[in-house]
Order: C-alpha cells, then structure tokens, then sequence
C-alpha cells in the first residue's frame, strides 16, 4: 500500500473522526443489554461463596415453589453436555501434554472458587429470579483452599482430584538452550537476579458481560447475543463441544460491546447456559452480569511470581537470561489460558535486544481462584516487566546508564530479519530510532534541572525508561497448530459493493472499542479513490460475516485489514474487466485512481460508479467472461507475527514522608508501522498506558488464605482516575513497515500497557537510589504503603 506521510483528510494517514462515536456518545449504541425479546425470562446464578468445597447436596425445592419461576438448573441437567473447552494445549518439557480438567457449566461434585456457579434460576422477572435464588439451599463441605503457587505444587490439597496434581505443565523454552545457557551463566563477569511478581489484575470492561438465550422451535435453531470479541468462535466452541449443535442451527451475536481487553475473548459458562435454557424452558433467557460479579467471574489477567537471572560480560553485553515463572491459572482452564505464560511470553524474552542464550521455565498451576487468561497484551507485558527490570537492576550494579546499556544490546536496524533464540524472528525494525526519538520528547537532557526543583520541594524525582517489543496478530495458523492452537489464527473478509458503488465490507474481526468502522473504510477509500462515507462496515453477527478468528492481540488491520484488502483487489481486478470492456482496452492497460478507471495513456476513463453499474445491468458486459455482480470473499493467514516495539520513559515523583508517587510525565516513542488513523493510534497509545500506570501503582486482585476474593468491588480495588495519569507525550514517527502483509502495519491497542508497567517502577526505583535509598525492587502495585516501608527499611 502507498506510505504517505504529509496531511490527509481522507485515506490511509487521515486523522478521520470516529463515525461510531456519534451512536456511542449520544446514547444510541446497541448493547447486549439493551436487547430485550418478546417472552424472555431471566436467570440468575446461584454462586459458591467458598473457594474449595465438595458438595453435599443442592435443596431447590423452596426456589421452585416461588412466584415467576420457571425452573431451577442444577448440574444434573447438563448430564451428557460438554465441558467448557480449552483452546490451546501446551506440552511439557518431556512432551507430555498438559493436564485438562472438565470445566462444567454448573459444578459437579466440587466447588473451586468463590463465583463458581452451582445453581441457577429462570423466572419471569429479574427480582424474581433474584429472590428464588437466594432461597436455593447448598451444604457444601468446606475444604482447604489451594492459594499460593508454589505450595500448590508441593502437594496437600488438590483443585482436582482426579488430575492428582496442581501442576498444570512444567514448560520448557527452549529445552536444547538449558545446558548451553547454565555454561555462560557459570563463565559470565556479572549476574543479575531479580525475583518479583506480576500482581493479578482484574479486566473491568466498562460493560459486564452479558447473555440472551433464543431458541426458535419452528426453526429448531439458537440465537445467543453476548458480550463477545469474537462470535466466530463462541459458536465453534459452543456448538461443536458443549451443547452439540450445528454451526448452521447455531447464531451468535455480538452488537456494540463496551471494552474488553481480552477478558471477552473466552467462551463463557454462562453463554452455553442460557442457550440450553432457552429450549428447555421455551422462551428467551437473559443474563446480565453485575459487577460485583464480574469481579469473580471473568477471567483474571497476569499473576505470575519470577525469578529472572542475567549473565552479561564486563562491558555490559548481554551473555544469557533465565527465568523460572510460576503461572496462575486458576481454578479451570479458560479459553486460550495456557498459551499466555508459554508462547506469548517466552517467545518475547529476547526483546529488543542481542541475547544469544536464553531458556524459560513455565510452571502453570491450578489455583481456587477465579481462571486466569488473556489480558491486555497477554503475556508479552508480562515478559517485558521480567527483562526491562532486570536491565535496569542490572545497569545500576555495573553502573552503566539504563540508556547506554540498552543501546550496547539493541538488534541493530541492518540486522532484520533477526532470529532470536527463542523461535520468532523479527522481520523489521529500528530501536536506536524509536530511543533517540524518546530522549528528544522526554527531555531527557532537562531532567537535573527538574529533579533539582523536585528536592526543593522536598520530594525526590526519579526518570525510568525501558523499551518493549510486542508479537501481534498471532499466527501463522500451520505454525500455531503445531503449538497447540486448536484453531486457525486466519481472518476473514467480504467486500460487497452495490449497484450504485457504495461498498459493504463484511468482516469476521470485531470492534469493541478499536474504530474499526472508521479505520477499514479509509483503507477502501485509499484503495479505490472513493469517499469513506461510501464504505459501510458490519461484523458481529455469525449468520451475515465470514467465519473469522474476532478481535485480539492487535490483529485487526494486520490480519483483518489484510483479509479485507486481498477482497478489495479482487473486486478491482474484476472491475478492471468490466471498464476494459466498456472502453474497448485491455485490462492490462487499466489503472485506478481517484475513483476513475482509465486507460493507460490516454484520456478514455470511466467513473468507479458506471462499472458497477455495469457489473449489476450487463446490457453491454462480457458475459462470456465474467459472472454479474462485484462481491468477493478472502481469507488471510500471515506468515509471521508482526513486531510493533518502543521506548518509554516516566518521571515520577516520591514523597519521602508518605511514599506517595505521583507521576510527572510519561513519553512514548512507538513504532508501529504504517499507520492508517494517527488519531486512533494515538487514543490506543494513551488507553494501554493509563491502564498501565493503574497495574503498576494501584490494582491488584487479593486472596486470603482461604480464597475469598479480597478486592472484590471498587471499594477495594484501585482502578486508576485522570488524576493518577499525566497528559501524555505520545510519538509514532518512527515507522518500519512489516514486510510481510500488504498494509505494512504492525499493530498499536496494546503496546502501552505493555510498555508502562516498567517504566513507572524503574521511576520509582530511581527516585528513591538517587535519594540515598538503596532499593532494589518493590512489588507491583508500587502503593504509598509499599514505597514507605522500602524507603524506611
């Protein structure tokens, strides 16, 4: 595609309004929750309030016999239904695979954490619903509740008795690097270890969940509308091996969704009940998730505990890295759980640097606790947090400048494609760039002068900086499959254009926040020469889109636009036959711009409009040739992840007296490729960070040690406000095309909570080690209390 760096006020480059804002921010978006059908009833779970229990019995007596209820579910009628699947297995170091438990849609036997969902009642109204719940009696037999990670797996009590472990896997990356990699620790000058954590967080989409059953008897088909970034593989899922029905007796639906951040991904439990109820009950069943539920019902993001070691030589070269992680999966697995410690973060280790050794360690464990899995950037924040500080860490012990010892390391930009040693190989990039351009937008060389007026004021300013890379639009499928995907990681695209030329393009990603109904129309536009506003986009509804893999891991333009750019050619390829034959020229001699087709040197043209006319009215079309009609259908598979990668840095300051952090200014310097909506990207750049800065000062999900749920409400979990993030500095300036795909873009929605996390901890760090303070580390969330106690010992 053409690479255009001057102004736009249309096309790939043009900063265009988002169209869907105007719905959203007039109150005339459609949510899940907002469709009500005619008879429909409602269900309200009956929710286990220990972490770890078998269970005795399950009185529903009382419940039935309350006025509006229709039926009172319990585990017996889901005899002979799948289980929950899991959509990724991982083998272990000796090529066993993981261990699997069955994942009900309402406990069998035992509970195993506090939301897992023993009962549920339908009835006519929600209060109803509500009431006969409560009336539901359970006698569970308490049991010890399995907490810490690493006593999981030393024995005691099991989370599934019939596994007779807690060890999910114990993984290996890559096992033939362990012996080489041990030999240059035991020969290295200098070696860092840093132990640290991960806090567990909790997703908080500004929309709960929601689900709404439809079974239709004279069709003996299901309608389910949800919450769901990806509907294509909710009805796979769902369809094929919970309830067993025909992906063609089978709709799902997902209209306007409130956020996500990955937490919306997952085939839900809740999903495949209110489809089954809906027949058993024989009317529409609708559940709205509260979000106190929600704290204990989605699925939790990172929580790993690590040990990372790095060997370098004396002048700060990287020799080797390790780490042993410990990986929560919670009480069962969800939908893509395994693969988030293992291939979306091992693989990431290597980062932006030269590393010629490295070996990573998985260990997963089953925990009662809510299920663990993909979060906003899904293991690769995670791996960026272990390598950026142990770099730091180590900097600070060899006295070398964090800037300088990232330079010495960095995969310089004549080395791509650089194969790493932990299996990807990075196609394109510039990291001296994208750190140069943050020195310049930080104000790097400004910072004595602003830590001199911090210490006036009696606080002590400290800057962080690290760099991140990112692996984004997952794939290829044939790769991934030999991984342990159990789905391809292709995506789909229909490009439909009328009579009149507007253009319809059916696509199998979705939009939850992402502007995709503003962003793929500039691509057409782009691509054609017509206005954007000629270009409609729909997904969200399995029965009128092509199969596709929905909406995750910054794949939509790279793979989605992809799909929708290989139809478009398709389209004008096509439609160069008709205008040929309407000009009486070869095809070969056709070009497009601006809308019109003409022939190459001459001034013979056809506007875009009359042949697709022509293509609908074949009074003079050569029909010998080509069918009627313009609309075509691609699939898009790529042949490599693609690599978005930056620089950030953060000033905070700390108040010595009460540990308060503040943060000053943050800066980030991203390269993302080509980009299509400088205004979105920004707006992307600027959420990941704010969510970012909340994991590494304010959220954290807490257990006790009997496994109740700690912060399970806004009382008690921090989510960050505007006043806990400064006004950004954002820059993508900085732009190596991917190579591989035929936008050349890489991907932006989740770089800035990958990249954050580090640089607002190594702040802190260097605020209190420039103090006086010698702190080597402080668990996220970096709160007063923590700093406090590191800055008093």
């Amino acid at each position: 595609m053409p690479k255009d760096h001057g102004p736009k006020d249309h096309g790939i480059g043009a900063s265009s309004k988002r169209r869907e804002d105007v719905r959203f921010l007039t109150g005339r978006g459609r949510y899940t929750d907002d469709i009500n059908l005619r008879g429909q009833t409602h269900a309200v779970f009956v929710r286990s309030q220990v972490a770890h229990g078998r269970i005795r019995s399950v009185d529903t007596s009382a419940a039935e016999a309350m006025p509006g209820v229709l039926k009172v579910f319990t585990a017996k009628d889901f005899e002979g239904k799948g289980g929950v699947p899991c959509g990724w297995q991982i083998h272990d170091r000796q090529g066993k695979p993981m261990l699997e438990p069955k994942h009900p849609i309402l406990a069998e036997g035992k509970v195993r954490y506090v939301g897992d969902a023993i009962a549920c009642v339908v009835a006519e109204t929600l209060d109803q619903a509500r009431d006969a719940a409560e009336a539901v009696e359970v006698d569970i037999e308490e049991l010890p509740a399995v907490i810490d990670m690493k006593a999981a797996v030393r024995g005691g009590a099991l989370v599934h008795d019939e596994l007779g472990s807690n060890l999910c896997y114990d993984w290996g990356f890559i096992e033939d690097n362990k012996a080489p990699t041990d030999a240059a620790f035991a020969k290295a000058h200098h070696v860092t270890t840093l132990e640290l954590v991960n806090n567990r967080l909790v997703p908080n989409a500004m929309e709960p969940r929601v689900a709404i059953g439809d079974y239709d008897f004279s069709r003996d088909d299901y309608t389910l509308y949800t919450t769901s970034q990806n509907p294509h593989v909710i009805r796979l899922l769902m369809g094929a091996f919970v309830l067993s029905i025909p992906e063609h007796k089978l709709r799902v639906v997902a209209p306007d969704v409130g956020g996500g951040f990955g937490s919306k991904i997952f085939h839900y439990i809740e999903e495949a009940f209110v489809t089954h109820a809906s027949k058993v009950v024989g009317r529409p069943v609708k559940w709205t998730c509260t979000r106190s539920e929600s704290f204990m019902t989605d699925a939790h993001g990172r929580d790993h505990v690590t040990k990372i070691e790095l060997a370098l030589d004396r002048d700060g070269h990287f020799l080797a890295l390790r780490t042993e992680t410990y990986a929560n999966m919670g009480a069962y697995l969800s939908t893509f759980a395994p693969s988030v410690p293992t291939y979306l973060h091992g693989t990431l280790m290597a980062g932006n640097y030269k590393t010629p050794l490295i070996y990573v360690n998985v260990k997963a464990v089953f925990t009662n606790t809510v299920p663990v899995d993909a979060y906003r950037g899904a293991g690769r924040p995670e791996a960026t947090f272990q390598l950026e500080r142990v770099i730091d860490k180590a900097a600070r012990e060899m006295g070398i400048d964090p800037i300088e010892i990232r330079r010495r390391n960095f995969v310089g930009a004549d080395e791509f494609p650089y194969q790493t040693p932990v299996a990807v190989q990075y196609d394109t990039g510039n990291y001296q760039a994208t750190m140069d351009r943050l020195v310049q937008i930080a104000d790097i060389a400004g910072f004595e002068a602003r830590r001199a007026e911090s210490a006036r004021k009696g606080l002590l300013r400290g800057l962080g900086v690290n760099c991140y890379i990112e692996a984004c639009g997952i794939a290829p499928s044939n790769l991934v499959g030999q991984l342990g995907a159990r789905a391809g990681l292709y995506e789909s695209a229909t490009v439909r254009v009328n009579a009149t030329g507007g253009i319809v393009v059916m696509t199998g990603s979705h939009s939850h926040g992402q502007g995709h109904e503003t962003a793929f129309p500039q691509v057409i536009s782009e691509m054609i020469g017509i206005p954007e506003s000629m270009v409609e986009v729909v997904h969200g509804d399995t029965s009128n889109t092509p199969m596709g893999m929905g909406t995750y891991g910054s794949r939509s333009l790279a793979v989605g636009g992809s799909a929708m750019v290989k139809a478009a050619n398709k389209i004008i390829a096509k439609a160069k036959k008709i205008a040929a034959h309407l000009m009486e020229a070869s095809d070969q001699d056709i070009e497009l711009k601006d809308g019109k087709f003409t022939v190459a040197g001459t001034d013979k043209s056809v506007d875009w409009g009359s042949v697709c006319l022509a293509a609908y009215v074949p009074h003079n079309y050569p029909l010998a040739e080509l069918e009627p009609g313009l609309e075509e259908t691609a699939f898009y598979d790529p042949s490599n992840f693609t690599y978005p990668a930056g620089a950030y840095a953060c000033e905070v300051e700390v108040d010595p007296e009460t540990g308060k952090v503040t943060v000053s200014s943050f800066a980030a310097a991203d390269d993302f490729g080509n980009i299509v909506n400088p205004m979105i990207v920004e707006g992307q750049v600027h959420g990941g960070i704010g969510q970012g800065i909340g994991q590494a000062m304010l959220e954290a999900a807490a257990y006790d040690g009997n496994g109740q749920l700690l912060s399970g409400s806004y009382m008690d979990y921090a989510m960050p406000r505007a006043g806990d993030v400064p006004f950004y500095k954002v820059d993508h300036s900085c732009q190596t095309p991917c190579t591989h795909n035929p936008l050349g873009v890489k991907g932006c929605g989740e770089a800035g909570a990958i990249g954050s996390p580090p640089a607002v901890v190594n702040a802190v760090l260097d605020a209190l080690n420039r103090g006086g303070h010698r702190v080597d580390h402080i668990d996220m969330p970096v709160s007063p209390a923590r700093v406090w106690q590191a800055i008093n010992g």
